[in-house]
């Protein structure tokens, strides 16, 4: 390597040039930080958004289990969540929470889940869910589970559940005051 080119090399090893790339590599860790893993979770199927499956842990004995995620439809037909299952259980129900008068009631849908066209449905404790059911195993958090959510058009679409704490809210938070966690 002659003199000359070293010189070269030493110009564009400048205490600004330093400082740039210092910065871009701030920045660029920043810019990781802000994604989180609940967004970094998510499926699509055909006009279909499946964001964050999750499930809460259980204890030891739970006959079942809830799984929850937020399904977005961007397309301009609705579609219809007609079927679910799941690793953990040999069957897997779509339900709801809903008031009768003064007492919360649970049901299942057996005709399924409508996804209106430009809306997003939240399953989430307290409102529409999916129950697995029996447990074949206690669920930990931090494990996973495969899982299939079948739609009437966008089809099979196979998933992962992550497993949050028991009372968690699938927003980092938790349920503390709730006793009944299983689903």
């Amino acid at each position: 390597m002659t003199s000359l080119s070293r010189a070269g090399l030493a110009a564009h090893r400048t205490p600004s040039r330093r400082r740039f790339l210092v910065g871009a590599a701030v920045l660029a860790v920043g810019l990781a930080a802000l994604v989180s893993p609940a967004s970094a979770h998510g499926y699509k199927a055909g006009a279909l958004k499946i964001g964050h499956p999750w499930s809460r842990a259980t204890p030891a004995n739970a006959p079942v289990a809830g799984g929850f995620m937020t399904i977005e439809n961007t397309g301009e037909t609705d579609d219809r969540l007609v079927a679910v299952s799941a690793e953990i259980s040999p069957r897997g129900e779509i339900h709801e929470m809903k008031m009768e008068g003064d007492v919360m009631k649970m049901s299942p849908l057996p005709e399924g889940l409508v996804i209106k066209a430009g809306e997003t449905v939240k399953l989430a404790p307290g409102g529409y869910h999916l129950m697995f059911m029996p447990l074949q195993r206690q669920l930990r958090e931090g494990e996973a589970f495969k899982g299939e959510l079948v739609f009437e058009k966008a089809g099979k679409v196979a998933v992962e559940f992550k497993v949050e704490g028991i009372g968690a809210r699938g927003d980092g938070k938790t349920d503390a005051h709730k006793s009944h966690t299983t689903h």
